[in-house]
């Protein structure tokens, strides 16, 4: 759902003074300024007077707020469960019960003013997909819009997403890059990881030399992108009878690390 004008239901408690506005200043006080009561779109204040305005009602009504995600509220009733995602004034929800879903809803309509979106399929850049026996989460959207944006969208394909015995190094003596296009890509590249693990160890290590990047760093960059467009439709699964236990998986690799040779794990 969609909080319409999220920004105006917030109060602020700082004192915020604002000019009379061009056409509506009052003729027999042209001099004065008015005292702003509650937020307005611009302030800095606004964003989190929205927010305690929010996950006040919320807390007030049964919710707890995440532990280390304070923009998640949870809310349990005997056996099921009811998870709240804010993330402004956009908010995803989801149920192991329907009836606790429609409970919210009538809930944020009594005190808001909002819009009811449907079903989750798009959101910050993430397709989902909702099917019987899961879910799919993908950007293909987005990898294309990445490709596009930085004109690598005819460029030829790459099957793997970096050279398997070519480290990459400082490379001091190489040619230099373009700073912010190097940080710009990799930015992109990061928040594709959301639903790419596969491209994530590669990231990484092209992220380490943002400092002082290289055309040899840039190829490798590029390189990613050319497996991108070779396979732009992975995503996660998560199949319905998932049981969601967590596994971890360690590799040691000492001295590996080119750069310091220090040990890696």
């Amino acid at each position: 759902m969609d909080v319409k004008s999220a920004f105006l239901y917030g109060t602020i408690e700082e004192e915020v003074y604002v000019c009379q506005p061009p056409g509506f200043e009052d003729p027999q006080f042209p001099n004065k300024v008015y005292k702003v009561e509650k937020a307005l779109y611009g302030l800095h204040q606004a964003p989190r007077a929205w927010y305690e305005t929010l996950s006040t009602y919320l807390i007030k009504n049964g919710f707890r707020r995440g532990t280390i995600d304070k923009t998640l509220f949870i809310k349990k009733d005997k056996g099921d469960i009811l998870l709240v995602q804010v993330y402004v004034d956009d908010i995803i929800f989801g149920s192991t019960k329907k009836s606790l879903c429609d409970e919210f809803e009538g809930l944020m309509h009594k005190r808001f003013q909002m819009s009811s979106m449907g079903e989750l399929t798009f959101f910050l850049g993430l397709q989902v997909q909702q099917k019987k026996d899961g879910i799919f989460i993908s950007q293909d959207k987005y990898v294309a819009d990445i490709l596009k944006k930085f004109d690598f969208a005819t460029i030829k394909t790459a099957s793997t997403l970096m050279e398997s015995n070519k480290a990459l190094i400082k490379d001091e003596e190489a040619n230099s890059v373009d700073v912010h296009l190097y940080r710009s890509m990799i930015g992109s590249l990061m928040y594709l990881t959301a639903s790419r693990p596969d491209i994530m160890f590669a990231v990484c290590a092209c992220a380490r030399f943002q400092f002082t990047p290289k055309m040899s760093h840039f190829h490798a960059v590029k390189r990613i992108f050319r497996y991108l467009k070779g396979q732009p439709k992975l995503g996660i699964w998560y199949p319905r009878d998932s049981p969601f236990d967590l596994e971890a998986f360690s590799d040691s690799d000492y001295v590996g690390a080119s750069l310091d040779r220090k040990s890696t794990t």
